[in-house]
């Protein structure tokens, strides 16, 4: 399914899991928008054109990060005369990453998280002196893929790798990717699964994700 939308006095035509560069929004990043000037929707051969909205008709996305396009310089000049400017600028962009596309304006409700079983607290017998540090806990198991099927314990900070942002940090969780060992530990056709999975071909290649992982998983 593909929708037409009008944002920052441009149109774009998006489907689900799309990342678009757009006029800065008034959204913290990892926020979510709607976007209810829907032009046109399609799925296969069946087309709904707007006159000029879709009524009831929305897209929902989520602000991934705000960022500043490349400078442009602007030099104006008077023939025969002494008037020489030169500006600058750059301008405030956003970067979301489309959720939903929603036919009759409802957004899709979010699955909650199952909850978790409290573990039953162990009784600790008197000691007469204090106990020694254990050492450190094993390592979750992982399947064939590498991923974790159940999270135990506090994940680590994965936005720390470069080009991970709080939506790709999510879909990496969803993955059943929680700790820096398990990016450092990623095989080739384990890495193009995964990309395949998150829909950025290329991305974990292309920025060294692997490489990042490693550093950090030494402090880790």
């Amino acid at each position: 399914m593909f929708a037409v939308i009008k944002t920052g006095g441009k149109q774009y035509k998006v489907s689900e899991g799309d990342t678009l560069v757009i006029e800065k929004l008034d959204a913290e990043a990892g926020k979510d928008v709607t976007f209810d000037s829907v032009l046109m929707l399609g799925s296969g051969d069946s087309v709904t054109v707007g006159a000029p909205l879709v009524a009831g008709a929305t897209v929902s996305a989520e602000v991934a990060e705000h960022m500043r396009g490349p400078k442009l310089i602007t030099r104006k000049k008077r023939q025969r005369q002494t008037y020489r400017r030169t500006i600058g600028h750059k301008q405030h962009l956003t970067t979301v990453t489309i959720t939903s596309i929603n036919a009759d304006g409802k957004k899709p409700a979010k699955k909650a998280a199952p909850k978790k079983a409290a573990a039953p607290k162990a009784e600790t017998a008197p000691v007469a002196e204090t106990a020694p540090k254990a050492e450190t806990a094993a390592k979750p198991a992982v399947d064939a893929r590498g991923r974790i099927a159940n999270l135990e314990g506090k994940p680590d900070n994965l936005k720390k790798i470069s080009g991970v942002g709080p939506v790709l940090e999510k879909k990496l969780h969803a993955a059943g990717i929680y700790y820096f060992w398990q990016v450092a530990a990623l095989k080739e056709d384990q890495i193009v699964e995964l990309e395949e999975e998150m829909s950025f071909p290329g991305r974990i290649t292309r920025d060294e994700w692997v490489k990042q992982a490693e550093e950090f998983a030494k402090d880790a």
